[in-house]
């Protein structure tokens, strides 16, 4: 079900259906080890983006990832529960083949029973394909949001906690149609990898069904040392632009943009890759000032005032987007191993869904210690996230997501607090 809270919808967009839902409000039992017995070191492989295009969502997002530890080890001394988490980053550089190498070292030499990430989808599909399914290594990527993750043959060992572009697209169709009108022209382009082409699809897919026309595409080279030609091609006459990159590569494309003088960012939406505090600073206001975008959101997450609040006496800063997901892969891996009894990756794999949704207690990570009390004694759990309700289907794919707005206003990002919610609530 799609809704709108604070917002008005302004036309109609054919549903998408976010498979296994049912699957995931079903059967609850997981399988592998006898359940509520003794995990001891749990050593998750953290694999995050601290260079490259998404450096800077990586040192927030390991942030969150040592935070989600601390508070699994507290809780399990509370607990009396016989498990402790070690974590073992590594940095895929916003590279596939950084990604792989990174993965192979975890995997191969320190042994990690699971891994949270990667992070982008052009990472997390080589990596999961060419590394962690064959060695059968449970994957919970907290920021690959291509669609094509969901059709993976990964005999159930790939997970993500951030939903699937297939819903983003529709998200940004609806707020632009609001904006501009459901009939009006707008030029998308993108980066040229899984990310960006699998949103622009899925954008172009639901705009035009809904009476909007797409003037034309351009799709990129990130690694392209000048995008004047491409900026050129992008820029002209049209009602609104759709772009979707990253920050590294924007700080090429914006200026670009810019120098073309036929190009409005108050007339231009994106995603959530651009949604960077210091992206204003790093590039420049007049490549930035009134850009629009979407991303998921905790707003209305179950624990995501909580987890704010953690995060602000822990750790400080900006929490940074998609850090509440990578905190939920790791509390989400290490409660799929409390489940089993069993750090064994193949036992992790088979509880991670049962986990993370319905049937069983709700637990958030403010009462951890209760959850990990339950699972000793064989109790299912239903774990909601500082994301989200989460709910992973069949798929490993949340059936539960929330989306909001923001803007470079200012030149400062500014959230709005329109949610926008795709599923049920867990049950």
């Amino acid at each position: 079900m799609l809704k709108r809270k604070r917002m008005v919808a302004l036309f109609a967009i054919g549903a998408i259906a976010i498979a296994g839902v049912a699957a995931a409000c079903g059967d609850d039992g997981g399988d592998g080890g006898d359940g509520g017995g003794a995990v001891g070191e749990l050593n998750i492989g953290v694999l995050v983006p601290l260079t490259g295009d998404l450096s800077p969502f990586g040192g927030p997002g390991a942030d969150a990832a040592d935070l989600a530890a601390k508070q699994v080890n507290a809780a399990a001394s509370e607990a009396g529960v016989d498990l402790n988490v070690v974590l073992s980053q590594e940095d895929t550089k916003t590279d596939p083949q950084g990604a792989q190498e990174a993965a192979t070292k975890l995997i191969d030499s320190t042994n990690v029973s699971a891994i949270a990430g990667p992070w982008a989808s052009s990472e997390t599909i080589p990596t999961a394909e060419n590394v962690s399914i064959p060695a059968g290594v449970p994957l919970v990527s907290p920021s690959g949001t291509s669609p094509e993750i969901t059709g993976l043959e990964d005999n159930n060992t790939v997970f993500r906690t951030a939903p699937s572009d297939a819903l983003q697209g529709q998200v940004i169709a609806q707020v632009m149609a609001g904006e501009f009108g459901a009939d009006a022209s707008v030029i998308t382009a993108n980066r040229n990898d899984a990310y960006g082409n699998a949103l622009v699809d899925e954008f172009t897919k639901v705009w035009e069904a809904g009476g909007g026309s797409i003037a034309g595409n351009v799709p990129y080279n990130p690694e392209a040392q000048s995008l004047d030609s491409e900026a050129g091609q992008i820029a002209g006459e049209t009602d609104a632009w759709m772009i979707i990159d990253f920050p590294e590569t924007w700080e090429k494309m914006g200026p670009a943009l810019v120098r073309t003088g036929d190009w409005d960012p108050a007339k231009t939406f994106s995603a959530d890759g651009l949604k960077v505090a210091s992206l204003p600073d790093d590039v420049g206001e007049e490549s930035t000032e009134g850009m629009r975008g979407t991303a998921p959101t905790s707003l209305e997450a179950p624990a995501g005032a909580a987890f704010d609040a953690l995060w602000a006496d822990e750790v400080g800063g900006d929490v940074g987007t998609f850090s509440w997901n990578n905190f939920d892969a790791v509390v989400v891996i290490a409660l799929a191993a409390a489940a089993a009894g069993s750090s064994d990756p193949a036992d992790i794999a088979a509880n991670i869904a049962s986990v993370s949704g319905a049937p069983g207690e709700k637990y958030t990570f403010e009462n951890l210690a209760d959850a990990l009390t339950a699972l000793q004694n064989g109790e299912d759990i239903d774990y909601e996230g500082a994301s989200g309700p989460l709910d992973l289907d069949e798929n490993g794919d949340p059936g539960s997501s929330n989306y909001g707005t923001w803007s470079f206003t200012g030149g400062e990002l500014v959230d709005s607090d329109e949610v926008i919610s795709f599923g049920g609530d867990g049950g």
